[in-house]
């Protein structure tokens, strides 16, 4: 399973179409494996989406998502967590295995 974190300045990006980089890690029986820094497609509306599907992603941890690109990755089948903080990318994936996770509203309004 690959599991996505939008990363600004080092941290898990609060909102997340306006990541510096995607930190994409391979997760094998429950433990982090490996860790792949991508950089994203330009910003537009739909291509995010397509590419991480297009990296086999299954779940994405970000602190807010606006309501077209929770739809977009629903149809790619590609869970999405929200509400996360501005955290380092790898305790965000550690705790979302340990169904530790701390989550709040998702920052995006639109």
């Amino acid at each position: 399973m690959k599991v996505a974190v939008p990363v600004a300045d080092g941290t898990l990006c609060l909102h997340f179409g306006h990541c510096q980089y995607f930190a994409i890690f391979d997760v094998e029986n429950g433990a982090v494996k490996g860790r792949n820094d991508v950089n994203p497609p330009p910003h537009a509306p739909g291509v995010i989406p397509k590419f991480l599907n297009e990296q086999d992603v299954a779940v994405i941890l970000a602190g807010g998502m606006g309501h077209k690109a929770l739809e977009l990755f629903d149809q790619f089948n590609i869970q999405v967590v929200t509400g996360a903080s501005p955290v380092d990318p790898q305790i965000a994936v550690e705790d979302y295995l340990k169904g530790t996770l701390q989550t709040g509203a998702n920052v995006c309004d639109h």
